[in-house]
């Protein structure tokens, strides 16, 4: 094919130029990036399917829709599909938060006030993939002035560490959230340290690694919290955090913004401070971070969109990186944006 030099465009009005200047930065992002098609390290054949099993995936929306469905009953696609439709709520509606955990388990529920809560998940009706679930409400009796911010498998073992909207850490042992607590036993000071945002399940003994919107990131010491309340990560102007997840220098975390790209970023590339409370440095390339958790390769991750089109594919699909990128295509999206990820 016979190269065409850009023609000179300094006659051109600004409006057309940008259009143009557009569609080269578009071309870019695609060459970097070949179609999922023609890369060769991904087969084109259908992927094997999930054995049945007890574990589920429950999805849960903004206005407090809750479904659990049994995982295997998703396909396994390639990455940047288009995925298929999942909670069925009105389109004012959308999807918040979505995880993993077996039927036997029990769920934490934490709300922005800081208040502790828990109840099995199979109290939740068993639905199919496309199903409207039930109302939170239905399940446990939260105060209507309050929304859940957390909700996890329930673990016998081990810590969890909470994150407020103003960058604070609180690590608590799992006693204190045990299957006796009362409920609505209060776990966070919000007054204090803000609304909690944010949390995760540690061993005690790794690092903590906290995530922004603006795609900012920070990792130190777990144990460098102090005992009540310590600033994590000092947040910037109309920055908000996202997500908080534990890390030891062997993992990978996968970050995925609202345009559908994603990355693992191996923490080998990514400095642990020597103490909390810093600015955060650029994790991901993205404009709008809205999920980050600690992956294995071998498992497959899950994305819902604001539309509830959710996508299953191979993390070992995505290439892990040690440097700053913008990720690569996880789901495709038209007129709709990633809001969650598991």
């Amino acid at each position: 094919m016979t190269k065409i030099e850009r023609p000179d465009l300094t006659q051109v009005s600004t409006e057309i130029l940008r259009y143009i200047e557009q569609l080269e930065s578009e071309l870019t992002l695609y060459r970097k990036e070949p179609p999922l098609q023609t890369r060769p390290e991904i087969e084109e054949q259908a992927l094997p399917p999930e054995p049945p099993s007890t574990m589920n995936l429950v999805t849960i929306s903004r206005q407090g829709m809750i479904k659990r469905t049994p995982r295997h009953l998703y396909p396994r696609q390639h990455r940047a599909g288009m995925g298929i439709f999942d909670l069925d709520i009105p389109e004012a509606d959308a999807p918040s938060m979505i995880f993993t955990a077996d039927e036997s388990q029990d769920l934490l529920l934490i709300t922005d006030w800081g208040r502790a809560y828990r109840f099995p998940l199979n109290s939740l009706v068993e639905s199919p993939v496309r199903a409207r679930g039930q109302s939170l409400n239905e399940a446990i009796s939260i105060p209507s002035d309050e929304k859940p911010k957390v909700i996890l498998p329930a673990c016998d073992e081990g810590y969890l560490a909470i994150l407020s909207s103003k960058g604070y850490v609180r690590v608590l042992r799992h006693n204190y959230i045990s299957d006796n607590m009362q409920p609505g036993t209060s776990v966070f000071d919000v007054g204090k340290y803000g609304p909690v945002a944010a949390g995760t399940w540690t061993s005690g003994g790794g690092d903590l690694f906290i995530v922004t919107r603006k795609g900012l990131g920070i990792r130190f010491r777990e144990k460098l919290v102090q005992n009540t309340c310590g600033l994590g990560i000092r947040l910037e102007p109309g920055d908000e955090v996202v997500a908080i997840s534990e890390v030891i220098e062997d993992s990978g975390v996968f970050l995925v913004g609202s345009n559908g790209r994603g990355t693992i970023r191996l923490m080998s590339g990514f400095r642990a401070n020597k103490a909390p409370g810093a600015g955060g440095k650029i994790a991901m390339k993205t404009d709008y971070l809205v999920g980050a958790m600690t992956v294995n390769l071998d498992q497959d991750i899950f994305i819902i969109s604001q539309l509830s089109k959710i996508i299953r594919f191979p993390a070992v699909e995505i290439p892990p990186k040690s440097g700053v990128v913008e990720g690569v295509s996880c789901m495709s999206l038209r007129a709709d944006k990633v809001s969650a990820a598991a």
